[in-house]
C-alpha cells in the first residue's frame, strides 16, 4: 500500500467509525459498517456494507426511507475527509449480519 493509499484509509476508516457510531444509536437493528476498496481504481472502486440483523429490518429501513438518511449519512461524513463517492446507490449495500 502507497502512502497515500494509507493516508485515504485512514481517513475513511474514521469518517465510517463516526457513522457508525451516530447510526447505532438512530437506526434501528444496525449492528456494524465495512468497507472494500481498489486503490488503483479509488473512488470508483469503494464498497460499503452496512450490517443489519435481518432482512425485515432492511425492508423496514427502506419503507421508512431510512436508507436515504443512511447514506445521506455517509457521503457527509466521507465528504468532510475529502472522498466524493461515484454512485451512493450503486456503493452502499444493506446487508444481513
Amino acid at each position: 500500500m502507497r502512502k497515500t493509499d494509507k493516508k485515504i484509509d485512514n481517513n475513511l476508516r474514521a469518517a465510517l467509525t463516526e457513522v457508525c457510531e451516530i447510526a447505532l444509536d438512530t437506526v434501528q437493528d444496525y449492528q456494524w459498517i465495512t468497507h472494500s476498496v481498489k486503490y488503483d481504481a479509488f473512488p470508483a472502486s469503494l464498497q460499503i456494507s452496512c450490517g443489519f440483523g435481518s432482512i425485515q429490518a432492511i425492508e423496514q429501513l427502506q419503507r421508512d426511507q431510512q436508507d436515504v438518511v443512511l447514506k445521506k449519512l455517509i457521503v457527509k461524513h466521507l465528504m468532510a475527509v475529502g472522498i466524493n463517492l461515484k454512485d451512493v446507490n450503486k456503493q452502499v449495500k444493506f446487508v444481513v449480519a
